[in-house]
């Protein structure tokens, strides 16, 4: 249950982010529980392969690489991986990223997700 939550939480931060950013799109609504479920997969899984392997980078940093990447993960995901999801520009990319997580945060707070 837990994790339909988390994904439905993902899904409304990532439609709300195409409504707060221009640069993001989504064509379909429907789009917006994929992207929400990939998001959610990526981040149980691969997210902390890479993190890491990142890890000298995140040490030199004090933890800043790791906006990056989360902006690099948003920005494939919206390089047409998703039909429906387009990102025009590494800086939405990167902008977008940090809004879902600002609002997937929020979400799961409010909505005692977690």
């Amino acid at each position: 249950m837990k994790i339909i939550l988390h994904w439905m939480a993902v899904s409304v931060a990532v439609w709300a982010t195409t409504k707060i950013i221009s640069d993001i799109h989504i064509d379909p609504l429907w789009v917006a529980l994929i992207v929400g479920a990939c998001l959610a997969l990526v981040n149980k899984f691969i997210k902390p392969i890479i993190n890491i392997l990142t890890l000298p980078l995140n040490i030199i940093t004090l933890g800043l690489f790791s906006l990056v990447i989360n902006g690099a993960i948003f920005w494939y995901l919206g390089s047409g991986v998703i039909k429906g999801f387009t990102v025009t520009t590494f800086t939405a990319a990167f902008v977008g990223a940090l809004v879902v997580s600002i609002l997937n945060w929020l979400i799961t707070k409010v909505f005692s997700v977690e």
